[in-house]
């Protein structure tokens, strides 16, 4: 008679992912199905975010706190955190979360906080990715999956993918193409990480999935 041991059982991650608005991206990954992740909450500083109503029709816990009602950033930090440590996360995700996090946000969930940011990283960090891009004759665009610290859209990078800027292109027509390639990339940064492939290296992420982890998606 076999007997099975604990190791012989996936140990499944805690998943909380946070949101400012539509959460296409929160959606992608709820839609992947991702083994070994539960999906425990999604969170967002918005009451209005049409993806806390998406996500609470599939039975996800949801909840806003409103960063208008605190004094500071601070103040507002330290409540979302107590509100995402309720859920006991392994991975907290930032998809399209529109906040600047405080340094002590990024140290509480230091190697266990993931961003997915629209363009090549390190180039255009901040807002307005696309129109830059275009303003620079790029003729390449992207978006990059990270590990989260202290500096803006900055850390090791999980993954990148890239699309082509074609002649005519505007920067809408940019951010659907780069739109399309996010919601591949970051369900399998969930995956990876879920599965424990990733080991943070420096300033590196090293990903134990076959070489071809980070390829490049062409839209």
């Amino acid at each position: 008679m076999n007997h099975l041991s604990q190791s012989d059982f996936p140990v499944m991650k805690n998943i909380v992912i946070l949101i400012s608005g539509r959460g296409s991206n929160m959606q992608a990954v709820v839609e992947a199905a991702v083994p070994n992740a539960d999906i425990r909450a999604v969170l967002s500083n918005n009451e209005n975010a049409a993806g806390l109503a998406w996500a609470a029709s599939r039975g996800i816990a949801t909840a806003a706190l409103n960063h208008r009602n605190f004094p500071d950033r601070e103040s507002f930090d330290r409540a979302m955190m107590e509100l995402i440590d309720r859920h006991q996360p392994d991975l907290v995700v930032l998809a399209g979360f529109m906040r600047i996090l405080t340094p002590a946000f990024c140290a509480h969930y230091e190697g266990r906080l993931i961003n997915i940011h629209p363009s090549l990283l390190p180039a255009f960090t901040g807002l307005h990715t696309h129109e830059r891009a275009l303003a620079a004759g790029c003729r390449v665009a992207g978006c990059t999956v990270h590990f989260v610290t202290p500096e803006l859209d900055c850390g090791p990078v999980i993954a990148q993918g890239v699309v082509p800027i074609l002649d005519g292109d505007t920067a809408d027509d940019i951010a659907a193409r780069v739109l399309k390639v996010e919601h591949q990339l970051l369900p399998q940064a969930v995956a990876d990480f879920a599965a424990g492939r990733l080991k943070i290296d420096g300033n590196r992420v090293l990903n134990s999935r076959a070489a071809d982890s980070e390829a490049q998606f062409l839209a």
